[in-house]
């Protein structure tokens, strides 16, 4: 980045004052204090769990790991409660050491009754509905050089993407953020999804990561996250988020049923696939109705959630990390799908799960939204393709000494 330290700050000053002068103020609907309700025990859900508690305490392991990397009195909002790194801590411990007894489901309960507060999402009602929807970690055909074979680019982050934290100019501007581009001394847009895979607009500029055989498959990864991509010599590399363009998350699914294309009662990831592939010469413009655009990284393991820790087939979920607790203990009720050896959903069942809060997503937005993550494989798939169930969202915290 060139230009000195005054000047930058000369340009995003600039940018705060033609924010304020031009834009009115837009206050989010729901603040994190009103995000979470906090219940008394006749409230409580039964916290019966359709999974062994393997994977759980993986996920709770995970959580803790972050939590060490904070500082200790980092506040954490559960509602209109809070709570501080070091006490979430003691509760995760407190969790695995109760699971860790294997307690039958009444034993849990009645656990969670006297040691824990209990909170249940605000919803997109008020009354605490919740939409799931469900992601994975798909698998690409890919290679580090280009080629007939291999010809759509996966890109990294461009070396004049900037991030402007807005409430370090003004609090009531906080938790706001501008994406854009630093050029000749200016913060511009960022390139939208048109620009980049239309028009060609980072082509040759180094910002290639790898290469991946199928276009669909490269925007259904922007769409999950993360993946895994795998080499002709068999290396698989683990592709994961880093940031995006800052321009605005557009659903293709609604599109495409808006226009009639497909109904809102068929709608799924696999609806989609097979519309575009019968459809090639509707790709580009349907695509570049999302200007969304995701730019990656490469890591060791993954996939990894937006704590920096990797998540946990069936135990890790993606919510709006401005309204909800990071790391923190949370517990789900909604419907999973049961699928015949051919990968067809036969029906829907109702479950309830301990899951983690560990990732967030573009269009997980609000405390009416959250996307459960399946892991990877064909069941992983159907049911993250297909998932977009009502359901209701609690979270757990320990209580204090002297808490009744």
């Amino acid at each position: 980045m060139r230009g000195g330290a005054g000047t930058v700050l000369a340009v995003l000053l600039g940018i705060l004052l033609l924010l304020a002068a031009c834009i009115p103020e837009v206050k989010p609907p729901v603040t994190a204090p009103q995000a979470l309700v906090k219940l008394q025990p006749h409230q409580f859900p039964d916290f019966s769990d359709d999974m062994s508690y393997g994977f759980l305490k993986t996920a709770i392991d995970q959580s803790l790991d972050y939590l060490k990397r904070l500082n200790a009195s980092t506040p954490f909002c559960f509602g209109p409660d809070t709570f501080t790194a070091s006490h979430l801590a003691k509760s995760m411990k407190a969790f695995h050491e109760l699971i860790e007894q294997t307690p039958s489901a009444d034993k849990l309960g009645k656990a969670i009754e006297t040691s824990f507060w209990v909170y249940r999402s605000l919803g997109s009602d008020g009354r605490g509905k919740v939409l799931f929807t469900g992601y994975y970690e798909p698998v690409l055909q890919g290679s580090l050089h280009p080629s007939p074979d291999y010809p759509y680019p996966v890109y990294r982050k461009p070396e004049d993407w900037v991030s402007v934290n807005l409430g370090l100019f003004n609090p009531k501007y906080a938790g706001e953020r501008i994406i854009g581009r630093y050029v000749n001394q200016s913060v511009i847009p960022c390139f939208s999804r048109e620009d980049i895979d239309s028009k060609g607009h980072l082509r040759q500029k180094g910002c290639e990561l790898l290469w991946v055989s199928d276009r669909v498959d490269l925007f259904f990864l922007h769409i999950q996250g993360s993946g895994q991509v795998l080499l002709d010599d068999g290396t698989v590399l683990h592709v994961n988020y880093d940031c995006s363009n800052g321009r605005p998350y557009r659903s293709i699914g609604r599109l495409l049923i808006d226009e009639g294309s497909i109904s809102e009662k068929e709608m799924s990831m696999q609806q989609i696939r097979a519309y575009l592939r019968n459809h090639p010469e509707e790709m580009a413009r349907v695509f570049n109705h999302n200007e969304s655009y995701v730019f990656f990284r490469l890591v060791d393991q993954g996939p990894m959630g937006a704590i920096e820790v990797p998540l946990t087939t069936g135990r890790s979920v993606a919510t709006d990390l401005r309204l909800f607790p990071k790391g923190a203990l949370a517990f789900i009720q909604t419907e999973k799908p049961l699928v015949s050896e051919d990968g067809t959903i036969q029906s829907w069942e109702t479950f309830g799960r301990f899951v983690l809060n560990q990732d967030t997503g573009g269009a997980i937005r609000g405390p009416g939204r959250a996307d459960l993550f399946w892991g990877s494989g064909p069941y992983a798939e159907t049911a993250a393709g297909h998932m977009k169930h009502q359901g209701t969202l609690y979270f757990l915290v320990l209580k204090q000494v002297g808490e009744k």
